[in-house]
């Protein structure tokens, strides 16, 4: 849009004016608003020192019509300069795709409860999930109320698949909110210890546990600090906070509000996130590691550091992951990309690596 307004600008504008022009602008060029009411209500949002720039500016764009959107580069355009060159230097000519695919609205993803059966409509993707067209509403679905399923992104469901846990065994989900993934690791039968240090991400956690009727152990605790005592676990999964640049088609507000800057910050708290995990999981157990970001530093960066902590890679197979074997790099980790499975919808953007730790490793 701010392509779009240039040749009709003479100086900059107010930030409060811009936004307005924008608006205007989206609505004529995009949603398909008539002119008249699209600069209406435009010209009524702005203060009367700039009700005549207003009109004036977007008449001209509605009289260009969408003309005035041919030979943009659009995803460039939408995309940040340090986001584009990252993603660029990451995945190289693919960064085009990428940021195409953010242009459009993601599908409604739901995982299943054990026995449950798919609400009518949807699509059974290869990984086990079930897809809905964007707009979905999941609360009107058939079998919400009764807990038979979970909104769920097919890539967010793969970290706890790739754990496996097995009835019985002692699970602990770490920074578990908003709790997909511990109902994941319940509905397998696992003794699972969610822990989460939000007390209102908590709260939103243990509703959606209840209206699941699936048992866990909440805790609220920071899981750098936290000592559970006892018995170490079987399994662990780490979703660790992140920037979410792999989420943007969900929020697409992220790619505006986080800087450069911000990736470093993450990927150190997920270093330090990831040694507390080590600490926690018994000689010879399983962990899952993952970040909804698309940035390296934040995803491949972490294997030289959970080497040096004793946890092993443990390769994942193609068939693992079915329709998805491209996802799996060269070391065996796991990279999902919001441009893959353009036919279906794509998915968000994901890094994921699955470790076992040593049985005897000097701390």
């Amino acid at each position: 849009m701010d392509a779009v307004l240039e040749p009709f600008l003479r100086r900059e504008p107010p930030g409060p004016v811009r936004t307005v022009l924008r608006l205007g602008a989206a609505e004529l060029l995009l949603l398909g608003t008539p002119a008249h009411a699209a600069v209406g209500s435009a010209v009524d949002l702005v203060p009367k020192p700039f009700a005549g720039l207003v009109n004036a500016v977007l008449r001209r764009v509605a009289e260009a019509g969408p003309a005035a959107l041919a030979g943009l580069e659009a995803e460039r355009l939408d995309t940040p300069a340090w986001l584009w060159s990252a993603w660029h230097a990451a995945y190289g000519p693919a960064v085009r795709d990428i940021a195409a695919a953010h242009r459009q609205e993601a599908p409604l993803d739901l995982s299943l409860a054990p026995g449950a059966a798919p609400p009518e409509g949807g699509e059974a993707l290869p990984t086990g999930s079930h897809r809905y067209p964007a707009g979905t509403r999941v609360t009107e679905l058939a079998g919400f109320a009764e807990g038979g399923f979970w909104v769920q992104d097919a890539a967010a469901a793969l970290p706890a698949q790739l754990l496996a846990a097995r009835p019985g065994e002692r699970v602990a989900d770490l920074c578990a909110a908003p709790g997909g993934k511990t109902a994941q690791l319940a509905a397998a039968g696992a003794a699972v210890t969610a822990v989460e240090r939000d007390p209102k991400r908590a709260a939103r956690l243990q509703e959606n546990l209840t209206r699941l009727r699936l048992p866990a152990e909440l805790v609220v605790a920071d899981a750098l600090r936290w000592e559970p005592g006892g018995a170490a676990f079987d399994a662990i999964l780490l979703d660790a906070p992140c920037t979410a640049t792999g989420t943007i088609r969900r929020h697409p507000d992220v790619p505006h509000l986080k800087r450069p800057k911000d990736v470093g910050a993450a990927a150190g708290l997920q270093r330090e996130l990831l040694a507390a995990a080590a600490r926690l999981l018994a000689p010879g157990g399983r962990l899952v590691l993952a970040t909804c970001s698309l940035q390296p530093e934040e995803g491949e960066a972490h294997l030289a550091a959970a080497a040096a902590l004793g946890l092993a890679l443990d390769p994942v197979r193609p068939e693992e992951l079915p329709g998805l074997a491209g996802a799996i790099t060269a070391e065996g980790a796991v990279r999902t990309r919001p441009n893959l499975w353009p036919d279906r919808g794509g998915m968000d953007g994901f890094f994921m690596a699955r470790f076992r730790k040593a049985r005897f490793h000097k701390e």
